[in-house]
Order: C-alpha cells, then sequence, then structure tokens
C-alpha cells in the first residue's frame, strides 16, 4: 500500500510537472501569444477533443466498480493496493481478449466478475471467474484445480473469453486448465494484496490475442 501512495505522489508531480512545462511552452513566443490570450487554435482544440473522445471510450479498470482500499493509476491501467476492480465495459462480443502484466509480484487474481462481487475482498470468489496467483483457478467460488503456475515480474497473463470457455495464456503459452459455462453479464476483473501491482491492457498488446480473439469493444449504447 505504502508503494501505491508514493507512486501516486509522484504520478501526481509528473503530471504537474508536465502541465507546467506544457504551459510554458504554450505562451513561447515563436507559437505566438494569442493562444495564450485567445486558447489554442482551432485545429489544436480538435485535436484535444478528439484524444479526450478515445480516452473516454477506451476500456480501462473502472474507479467506480473498485474495492474501498485500491488504487488504480496510469489512466486506470494499473492497480495495486488491496482488492479488486472491474473493466469499464461488460464483454458483449463473441470472442475478447485482454492481458495484465505482473509489475510487483504478490497476491492476486485475474479474470472475470460481475458487478455483484465484492471488490473489497481479496481474493474474490463468489461472482467471479479467475485464475489466482498460486495457480488455483476458481468458478464462482468454487475451487476447479491447481495448475503448476510460477510467475515473475515483467510476466503477462493472457485472457480469453468466447460465452462459452474461459482460456489462460503465460507468455503466449495456453495453459492447462479451462473454465466453461459462465452465465450473465461478465467484466474483466483483477484483484491484488500484499504490495502486488498489475498493469492490464485492453488493446495494443505486448502478446498476440488467439486467432479470433480481438480487444474488447464497447456496446454502441454505452457511447
Amino acid at each position: 500500500m505504502r508503494h501505491c501512495v508514493v507512486q501516486a505522489l509522484f504520478d501526481d508531480i509528473a503530471f504537474s510537472f508536465q502541465l507546467t512545462q506544457s504551459t510554458a511552452m504554450s505562451c513561447f513566443p515563436f507559437r505566438t501569444c494569442l493562444e495564450c490570450l485567445q486558447g489554442p487554435s482551432f485545429a489544436t482544440a480538435n485535436e484535444s477533443y478528439a484524444h479526450l473522445r478515445e480516452e473516454v471510450h477506451c476500456v480501462k479498470l473502472d474507479t467506480s466498480f473498485m474495492g474501498r482500499e485500491v488504487i488504480l493509476l496510469k489512466a486506470g491501467t494499473r492497480i495495486c493496493g488491496s482488492g479488486g476492480a472491474l473493466a469499464t465495459a461488460p464483454i458483449v462480443q463473441n470472442k475478447a481478449y485482454f492481458q495484465a502484466t505482473i509489475q510487483v509480484n504478490g497476491i492476486w487474481g485475474i479474470g472475470l466478475a460481475t458487478r455483484s462481487a465484492n471488490l473489497s475482498n481479496a481474493p474474490i470468489l463468489e461472482n467471479a471467474w479467475m485464475l489466482h496467483h498460486d495457480g488455483r483457478v476458481y468458478s464462482n467460488g468454487e475451487e476447479l484445480g491447481v495448475i503448476d503456475l510460477q510467475m515473475s515480474e515483467g510476466d503477462s497473463i493472457g485472457v480469453a473469453f468466447d460465452h462459452i470457455d474461459l482460456r489462460f495464456f503465460k507468455n503466449n503459452e495456453e495453459l492447462p486448465i479451462t473454465i466453461p459455462n459462465i452465465r450473465g453479464q461478465v467484466y474483466p476483473c483483477v484483484f491484488v494484496e500484499e504490495a502486488a501491482s498489475i498493469d492490464v491492457k485492453f488493446r495494443t498488446f505486448d502478446l498476440n490475442p488467439p486467432p479470433g480473439y480481438e480487444e474488447i469493444m464497447i456496446e454502441q449504447t454505452l457511447l
């Protein structure tokens, strides 16, 4: 937890420095003082709006659905603290994929959950279908089995879901266990405990998704 708080402070300081630097550069004579007096140009405003719209519509971890002691960093792509968080969008397409990379190892779980899951718990068992740090795999509170899983910092877990089976990959190698028969509206979910820190990617993956799988699409009615 202390590591996450310190990291959050550094992120805030870095953001403030970038903001100050950006403001100073925008008033630099070679870019004219009109932008300082009248605001950015129309083209710049359009670019900023497009970037903001893209960020708003990107899937990330959801500050509205996270545990009480969870800390989200890096615009909702890094989780630390204690507890879990859901993604901002459910999986509605036929085949979806996302990826989680271990930044600081510890106690963690990666998979899917409904909005009924208790996100302040770690581990999250009920209303969740997840692979845990120790190789145990749970389906809505029931342990399905345990696999030999040795994870180090920098290793990634890929999660592939086709509304029938939930499959897991370690660094592009499929793990020998599947969670079947998941029903209802489910969201990507990650929980952490004991100083663990995990980065989640919902697009621009470091590892290739399985054939036919792609990044999570936001349902049109949610835009």
